[in-house]
């Protein structure tokens, strides 16, 4: 069953936006489909920007459910054609919401399935580990790993997150696949 989502507003601080009960944010680099998979999990094509170009998704966007928790689509890192000052903005955007955002439930780390965790995933895992952020991987894209590869791509990408491969979420926002998984883990822990 799709989330019941509507977006509500966006904002280049955390402090801009309406406080909420609970929430959880997406981050991942840039393009590796944070906003198709808000867009699967509501099963609605246009409720997220899409785009072909890294970093389009340049403010924190918040979108709420009906009983009142929230999603949260941050801004990507990593490659994005932007200028570099703008992209430097975004770093301490990201790390305000994340270590200041009352009521942040869960972290959503999107890490592309086809190609594994970059460098930047691991920065991202290492600091959000660091800095005692509750986290879960959930993987993109897993479509687009052949069926005979797809055993040892998850083992792969596990192995480079540092996790088990039961603990990573295996997703494809165009397919279908995990999504109403990933939706019924959502409404779990955004339950008033």
């Amino acid at each position: 069953m799709p989330l019941q989502i509507t977006f509500v507003t966006s904002a280049k601080r955390y402090t801009d936006l309406p406080a909420t009960p609970c929430e959880v944010a997406f981050v991942g680099r840039s393009n590796v489909g944070k906003s198709s998979l808000i867009n699967a999990l509501a099963n609605q094509r246009q409720l997220a920007r899409v785009s072909n170009t890294p970093g389009r998704t340049q403010l924190i966007n918040l979108f709420v459910m009906p009983k009142g928790g929230t999603l949260v689509d941050l801004p990507g890192y990593g490659y994005a054609k932007v200028p570099a000052r703008e992209r430097a903005t975004w770093q301490a955007m990201i790390e305000g919401y994340l270590l200041e955002r009352e009521g942040l439930e869960l972290v959503f780390v999107l890490v592309d399935g086809e190609i594994g965790p970059t460098k930047l995933d691991i920065q991202m895992l290492d600091w959000l580990r660091a800095s005692d952020v509750p986290h879960t991987i959930v993987a993109t894209k897993i479509d687009k790993v052949k069926s005979a590869k797809r055993a040892t791509r998850k083992r792969d990408l596990a192995k480079g997150c540092e996790l088990h491969i039961d603990d990573i979420m295996w997703v494809s926002a165009s397919k279908g696949t995990g999504i109403e998984q990933l939706q019924q883990h959502i409404e779990n822990l955004l339950r008033p």
